[in-house]
């Protein structure tokens, strides 16, 4: 999509035209200008400030391996309980996709899944609807096309579970990493069926979004009398189920379009993993106390491309600061790769994984020092896979480190 078919200003061409100088060097042949365009909008035509924000989505892809994330096998339980799907396309050709929100049902997905395979199942379906985007607008040519419609149904909304503290940090960090990494890909919000509840929950969450993304939020109350035509002002009837008042149904008369549409569901609690059973028997499982005011840090080399950093832990009645560092051993330039921060490793089990850097060292914190008064039991399985072609080897810590503090210190993964 070259700058003739955008609409763009004088100062916006030499923004785009700077832009790409700046990036042309992690720029893929599929980056057009409509591509670029989009992280220049999210931060206000800013080259220097849409550089950082694209270099630094790219390492966030390549540590989730995101490229990849539609060959990542979804958890059947995922597939049956997590409510989105694509009706229809709007005037202009951009998919429009309907969230059921009431039937996500958080408490019981992370109780049956970890939070990494939350994150990436919305990646994968982001990244789904994205290419679903782009065939779209090479059949209408029109990069509007690439755009989102989004009609979240609050009927039913229950915010009693995201006061749950994993809950709200699961959502909070699915909305920081849309932000960081999708931008300018919503057309237009339709939030419905808002009850009174709502308006407190969105007051929680306005905070983390973009000024670029609430300006394409539209909420209405349960009076589809006054969303329904602000719908249908961009989508045809014949595009939205009739549940939503349009006139779509499944073969067999459903006006939900289950066929189309998961509408979620509550999780049933057979399906729950217990605490023991989530934890690997293949993964080796250390237990130990983390005194209080004290932090214990591990410590990993890479030497090889291809090895990821894993981890899975949990803490027994209280929380613990979790963070990985990255130090490059020639330049000694360290990166944060998973901020320092509280965790209820005490009330859902922690699981995730990093791509690592040749010839770098990895920091792994679990940081105590906060805490006058409590020392933290914790089980943890911390390791370094080897490359990919040495299946089944894994590489210990070169060292492990168990750190007391004064709690008044308030250690950081920088430490």
């Amino acid at each position: 999509m070259s700058m003739k078919m955008l609409s763009l200003e004088d100062d916006q061409r030499f923004a785009l035209m700077k832009f790409r100088r700046q990036v042309v060097d992690i720029l893929k042949p599929e980056h057009d200008d409509y591509y670029l365009v989009r992280w220049l909008r999210a931060r206000n035509w800013n080259p220097e400030a849409a550089e950082k924000m694209l270099r630094d989505s790219m390492k966030f892809r390549e540590r989730w391996n995101t490229d990849e994330i539609a060959k990542w096998p979804t958890p059947q339980i995922l597939l049956d309980y997590s409510p989105h799907g694509v009706s229809g396309y709007d005037k202009e050709g951009s998919p429009i996709i309907i969230i059921p929100f009431a039937g996500f049902d958080i408490w019981g997905l992370l109780h049956s899944v970890s939070r990494a395979d939350i994150v990436r199942m919305t990646m994968q379906a982001l990244e789904g609807y994205m290419q679903q985007a782009y065939e779209q607008s090479k059949k209408t040519g029109n990069p509007n096309s690439r755009q989102f419609i989004v009609v979240f149904d609050m009927d039913n909304f229950n915010l009693k579970q995201y006061i749950w503290r994993p809950a709200s940090e699961v959502v909070i960090s699915l909305i920081k990493m849309y932000e960081a990494n999708y931008p300018e890909i919503l057309k237009c919000c339709y939030i419905i069926n808002t009850p009174k509840v709502f308006a407190f929950a969105y007051n929680m969450v306005k905070k983390f979004l973009g000024e670029y993304t609430i300006d394409k939020i539209r909420i209405y109350k349960p009076d589809r009398t006054k969303w329904l035509p602000a719908i249908l002002e961009r989508c045809d009837a014949d595009q939205l189920p009739a549940y939503f008042g349009g006139t779509q149904t499944d073969p067999d008369g459903n006006p939900k379009c289950e066929m189309k549409i998961c509408w979620g569901g509550k999780v049933p609690k057979e399906l729950y993993t217990s605490k023991e059973d989530s934890f690997n028997n293949n993964l080796t499982f250390t237990e130990t106390e983390i005194r209080k005011g004290g932090r214990l840090k591990l410590t990993f080399d890479c030497e090889d491309a291809g090895c990821f950093l894993k981890w899975e832990f949990r803490t027994f009645d209280h929380d613990i600061k979790f963070g990985v560092k990255c130090v490059n051993k020639k330049t000694e330039e360290s990166v944060i790769e998973v901020p320092l921060k509280r965790v209820s490793s005490h009330q859902v089990d922690e699981s995730g994984f990093i791509t690592c850097q040749p010839g770098c060292t990895y920091h792994v914190l679990f940081d105590n020092s906060y805490s006058y008064f409590k020392t933290k039991k914790i089980r943890y399985s911390v390791l370094m896979t080897a490359p990919l072609n040495d299946e089944e080897q894994t590489m210990a810590p070169i060292a492990v480190t168990e750190e007391e503090t004064s709690p008044a210190d308030g250690g950081t993964a920088e430490d």
